[in-house]
């Protein structure tokens, strides 16, 4: 990999590569052109070459990308090599479908844990993941190696939550409440305002604009 950062738009897409070259794979294709891609995944041809440029040369000009290296190549990339256990702080709406999803896209994901103040549900096993109080958080973070944490909790209690998630060692925070947290540098923060999602759409669907494929309007903040 080239030495200089990979920029954030195209690290978002890694995944979407990813998933279809898994696709490809499965059915046998042993190769594929940026024009094949661009079809199936709906970023241009360019984009493409551009977003695999920044990883040195992964295909041969005239022949396309060979498909199981790429795969395996983006694989490694991802750390669909390395398990990464989650966890959800808060069972809610929200949380509960979370729980649902199980991230079938993923073989290397796994949400461990789950945190909850009802006492209807700490103590049972939600979907195959157990649900500990909220108290149990920074222990359990620790025992099971948690790296990466799910927030679906109301807002005015999300800060603190951060605090002591960040003390227990998460490296990584998918913040699904409309409050701006912040975490000390070194501490990823990717926000996911479901609102703010549906009213982007509206306006580009309203305003004769295109919303751009290389212009993710997700966020993702390493917070000082």
């Amino acid at each position: 990999m080239k030495d200089h950062q990979i920029p954030k738009a195209t690290a978002k897409r890694l995944p979407l590569y990813y998933r279809y070259l898994r696709i490809l794979h499965n059915a046998g294709k042993l190769k594929v052109s940026s024009t094949e891609l661009s079809e199936a995944v709906q970023v241009d041809s360019a984009t493409i070459r551009r977003d695999f440029s920044y990883f040195g040369e992964l295909g041969k000009r005239g022949y396309g990308y060979d498909v199981e290296s790429l795969m395996q190549f983006f694989a490694k990339t991802l750390n669909e090599d390395h398990m990464t256990n989650v966890a959800l702080v808060g069972v809610g709406n929200l949380g509960s479908a979370l729980l649902k999803y199980k991230f079938h896209q993923s073989n290397s994901i796994r949400i461990s844990a789950a945190f909850d103040v009802s006492e209807d549900l700490v103590g049972r096993i939600v979907d195959g993941v157990p649900v500990y109080p909220m108290d149990d958080m920074k222990e359990q973070v620790k025992i099971q190696q948690i790296d990466v944490a799910i927030l679906t909790v109301p807002a005015q209690h999300s800060q603190d939550l951060v605090n002591d998630l960040v003390e227990a060692g998460i490296k990584g925070i998918l913040n699904f409440t409309p409050a701006r947290i912040t975490a000390p540098k070194g501490v990823l923060i990717q926000n996911v305002d479901l609102t703010n999602e549906l009213q982007t759409l509206i306006y580009f669907l309203h305003s004769g604009n295109v919303l751009s494929h290389e212009e993710p309007v997700e966020e993702l903040t390493g917070e000082e």
